[in-house]
């Protein structure tokens, strides 16, 4: 009898326990979003590892279904099982008469703050099928990622996919990030070259731990408080890592500075080469978008600086995205106000646009094409 008495006490402490720390809860989320609910964002991190040759690199979950919000809005992502931000999946070899554009990049081109049917992948994709062609876009987009993964990517995954174009969407935050990955260096001759690190796969394990538990999925796309909690714990983990001064548990999207090391702009440069050789090699041929920042003012501006234009030695077409924005000037918001202030579906529309009306050009005669090139594009080869 005092056996059963002591277990039914035990299951009594037990829910009261329960029920305080959901009250709890439920008052920590309630005060959360009645005081931050415009300044926090709920963007949980869906990374996972995948084996691409002797590589081990970040991908979106496969498979999956998930939200991201903030005050500017609430986006949809649906990923195919091969991780990409697309709704099909792809089979290696391609249907006869299909052109096929790999869409290569970070956040900005994955369409973090965007919904899906309207990142600039998408938009090139529609621009064609309108057209009258054929076409597939996949959106490779990772975020966080730098030109040396998508380079690696490309190399050992994505050239199976029988390209006819690879559209890089290249942002100021690559420069660091490239030297983050260490997945490259340059020699003393400046010539690329590859190190023994054969995997780049940060946060990955954690999060492969945590979304194994049931309900944090859900906690990490509906509950604010949840969201501070956790990238509190997040920057703090990476501070104790690196030792080093962290601003934010997820880089802001909008680059903070045009000041880049020579030895930064020339790793960059030596890996867009590269990508445009792996390109050239499965037979695409390579656009270099170049992804837009702002001024104070709001308006587009490059986000790596005309210095590092000169430095980029091969390439089919290099769009100067804030030269195709100009002409919108006053007419769209260029990045999001709040949030992780990517880019809008306003800029994914006029540069997603351009791109499909490049390559619809291209497919015309060569002087429909260089007509449009003259109007569009910046040459840098």
């Amino acid at each position: 009898m005092n056996n059963q008495k002591k277990k039914s006490t035990l299951v009594a402490n037990i829910g009261i326990l329960v029920g305080v720390l959901i009250l709890t809860s439920g008052i920590a989320e309630l005060v959360v979003r009645i005081l931050y609910k415009d300044t926090t964002v709920m963007f949980p991190r869906y990374h996972t590892d995948a084996v691409y040759g002797d590589y081990t690199l970040r991908t979106i979950r496969p498979d999956s279904n998930f939200f991201h919000t903030s005050v500017d809005g609430r986006w949809e992502f649906t990923t195919n099982r091969q991780g990409f931000r697309n709704y099909k999946d792809f089979q290696y070899a391609k249907t006869e008469g299909v052109i096929r554009v790999i869409a290569l990049g970070d956040s900005h081109t994955q369409g973090f703050e965007v919904h899906q049917d309207f990142t600039f992948s998408s938009i090139i994709e529609k621009h064609l099928n309108h057209k009258g062609f054929n076409a597939e876009v996949i959106n490779t987009g990772v975020s966080g990622f730098s030109n040396a993964e998508e380079l690696l990517l490309l190399d050992n995954e994505l050239v199976k996919f029988e390209p006819d174009y690879v559209v890089l969407g290249f942002y100021g935050n690559d420069f660091r990030d490239n030297i983050k990955s260490g997945l490259f260096i340059l020699d003393s001759e400046n010539n690329l070259v590859k190190t023994d690190k054969n995997e780049h796969i940060p946060g990955v394990r954690i999060q492969n731990f945590i979304y194994a538990i049931p309900g944090v999925q859900w906690l990490g796309e509906n509950s604010y408080f949840y969201s501070i909690l956790f990238n509190k714990v997040w920057v703090f983990v990476k501070k104790l890592r690196t030792k080093k001064p962290i601003v934010d548990v997820v880089d802001v999207a909008v680059n903070n500075s045009q000041t880049f090391s020579n030895y930064d702009q020339m790793l960059a440069a030596e890996l867009i080469e590269d990508i445009y050789e792996s390109s050239k090699g499965a037979g695409a041929k390579f656009i270099l978008l170049d992804i837009p920042s702002i001024d104070k003012n709001g308006l587009a501006v490059s986000s790596i600086g005309e210095e590092f234009y000169s430095l980029i030695k091969d390439t089919n077409d290099f769009f100067q995205s804030s030269h195709i924005l100009m002409q919108y000037r006053g007419l769209g918001v260029i990045h999001q106000p709040h949030g992780l202030k990517h880019i809008t579906q306003f800029t994914h529309a006029v540069l997603g646009t351009g791109i499909g009306e490049y390559i619809e050009a291209d497919m015309q005669p060569a002087s429909t094409h260089s007509d449009f090139q003259n109007k569009t594009s910046t040459d840098v080869q």
